[in-house]
């Protein structure tokens, strides 16, 4: 039997140690700006507090997320049954469009009719983070093996008990995948947001691109990076976590 790594050696700790260090002592980091980007004014950004932004965009990210799974596992689950079976291509199509489109394109169609703010964000965002949820819902469902499900209904379950007993348990490590990918695509795009009103780390990123200030968009988007890194691993921990339960 192997030896358990050493929680030294895991990349998660450090990781996340680093962005919480980053976030809460970005100002002592004022004089290593300054001394990198002398030609400007203002080398770090003094708005609002990057706690204050972290916060404010993992909501959105959580909250859209949300939105892409209570939308995406439904509708990959409908595309695996029988009796949805003829509206999966229409489905596939559906949410391939979602990610055709650029959330920019998205957020410029959505605020005329809603206006600016959480609301058009939430909007492109969910629809953005769609397509790796419905695929892997229908990909986990579909390699669900036969066995199982014969051997459910032989112990006289019902299709909603076979479901949610014996298919969705076995699909969970691929659908959680697709759940990992929907969320590191989301902590980048909801960056975006910010070109709308709405208050994330892209805030920094968008003032600083606009006045060509260098030391800005590179606060802004290294806690945007190291957010991402710090979910996707833990996303890969319970991705690791339910593949053991599944096939213990």
């Amino acid at each position: 039997m192997s030896a358990r790594p050493h929680w030294w050696r895991d990349p998660l700790p450090w990781t996340a140690a680093a962005f919480v260090a980053l976030v809460f002592g970005m100002p002592a980091l004022r004089p290593l700006f300054a001394a990198a980007f002398p030609a400007l004014e203002r080398p770090y950004y003094e708005g609002a507090g990057f706690p204050a932004l972290v916060a404010a965009h993992l909501v959105l990210v959580l909250a859209s997320s949300a939105a892409a799974v209570l939308i995406g596992v439904p509708a990959g689950i409908f595309a695996t049954r029988r009796a949805g079976a003829e509206f999966r291509p229409m489905i596939e199509t559906v949410v391939a469009a979602g990610q055709t489109f650029p959330p920019v394109a998205v957020l410029a169609l959505a605020v005329p009719a809603i206006g600016f703010g959480v609301k058009p964000a939430l909007i492109a965002l969910a629809l953005y983070g769609l397509l790796p949820i419905v695929q892997n819902t229908i990909a986990g469902l579909q390699q669900v093996p036969p066995a199982s499900v014969e051997a459910g209904r032989g112990l006289g379950m019902t299709q909603g008990q076979l479901l949610r007993r014996v298919e969705l348990p076995l699909a969970a490590p691929l659908i959680v995948s697709g759940i990992r990918t929907s969320v590191v695509i989301n902590i980048g795009t909801a960056a975006i947001a910010s070109t709308v009103g709405v208050r994330t780390l892209g805030v920094p990123i968008v003032l600083g691109l606009i006045g060509a200030n260098l030391a800005y968009v590179l606060q802004g988007s290294v806690l945007v990076a190291l957010m991402a890194v710090v979910l996707d691993l833990g996303f890969e921990r319970a991705t690791a976590a339910l593949q053991r339960w599944r096939e213990a």
